[in-house]
């Protein structure tokens, strides 16, 4: 499929032949999913689900909703602390994790505590009646879970099971939607987002702003900034034409869930050409699924920001899945 992408749209892709027969494709997909666990590390077991225990530790009512922080347990020897955001409108809201960028502020951030307005999309969210929950990263700010102790190989993996226990708090809530919920994140809070939803097949639609190229094409190469602890060491284990799994496949293994994603002109952390690249060979799942609409790339003419226009492009989605 070609992607032909302009500042702000895009057009559909051309149809294409594809390589993937309908029939071979949960294999596929089962293989991509195990190759991801060959770097993150394998993703903890039914035995980790342990009781929630959740507790408010405080609560600000900041208008149209009322934001709490919270804490939970993850999993043995594992609690975590995290904003809550409740509308506070009656009836059963659909829900939202929103994960942050790499800033001093974590999540913070996106829940209006950060003087950021581009990152405050769980504030947005949460205006327009949404419950959003705002999870913090392993090894940022004031979160430092040991992961050796707790067995993990990388910070990834770890954030990924931390934000499938966020799920399992949304579905605590009498006043949430359960089973179908989003995901949203700029950057960092981007790949984790799509990381996630490979996992967990709750979350029904991602959104993902200047979060990733092909490995490949990352820093023209230099995959570094991919391998400290708290994202997959393991990457340096393999010649970069051999990784065991790149973003084409973590884009494949969502289909035909929604995506939409921002990858700016200006971004100089990810290459857009890049993203179109990886896109052409996810679209073919998608289409082979009669889902090609639903994966979505939008280039605004900016740099490593998430801007307002797109990101109302990205809530009138979540409005079409998730009402």
């Amino acid at each position: 499929m070609l992607l032909v992408a302009w500042a702000g749209s895009v057009i559909a892709p051309a149809a294409e032949t594809n390589r993937w027969p309908l029939a071979h494709w949960p294999a596929e997909r089962t293989l991509i999913i195990s190759n991801m666990q060959h770097v993150m590390g394998p993703l903890p077991g039914a035995s980790r689900r342990r009781a929630l225990d959740l507790q408010v530790l405080d609560e600000t009512d900041a208008g149209t909703f009322v934001r709490r922080r919270i804490a939970y347990t993850s999993e043995p020897g594992s609690r975590v602390n995290a904003f809550l955001l409740l509308p506070k409108r009656s009836g059963k809201h659909p829900a939202v994790l929103a994960l942050h960028q790499t800033h001093p502020l974590g999540s913070k951030v996106v829940v209006g505590l950060g003087n950021s307005p581009n990152d405050e999309y769980a504030v947005e969210l949460a205006t327009r009646g949404y419950v959003v929950l705002a999870p913090p990263y392993p090894l940022l700010v004031d979160y430092h879970p040991d992961l050796q102790e707790l067995g993990y190989v990388s910070g990834t993996m770890k954030a990924i099971w931390d934000n499938m226990r966020a799920l399992d708090v949304l579905e605590s809530l009498p006043g949430v939607k359960k089973g179908t919920f989003g995901a949203i994140g700029h950057s960092l809070g981007g790949h984790n987002a799509l990381f996630t939803a490979v996992f967990d097949d709750r979350i029904k639609v991602v959104v993902t702003s200047c979060a990733f190229d092909s490995f490949r094409d990352y820093m023209s190469g230099n995959i570094r900034g991919w391998t400290s602890e708290r994202y997959m060491p393991r990457l340096l284990d393999y010649p970069l034409d051999k990784l065991p799994f790149d973003f084409h496949d973590v884009l494949a293994a969502l289909s035909p869930r929604h995506v939409f994603v921002s990858a700016p002109l200006g971004d100089t952390n990810f290459k857009w050409r890049s993203v179109d690249t990886v896109a052409q060979e996810a679209w073919k799942v998608y289409r082979m699924q009669k889902a090609e609409e639903n994966l979505q790339i939008v280039h605004p003419d900016c740099g490593h920001v998430f801007p307002p226009e797109i990101r109302e492009q990205a809530y009138r989605l979540f409005d079409k899945v998730l009402r």
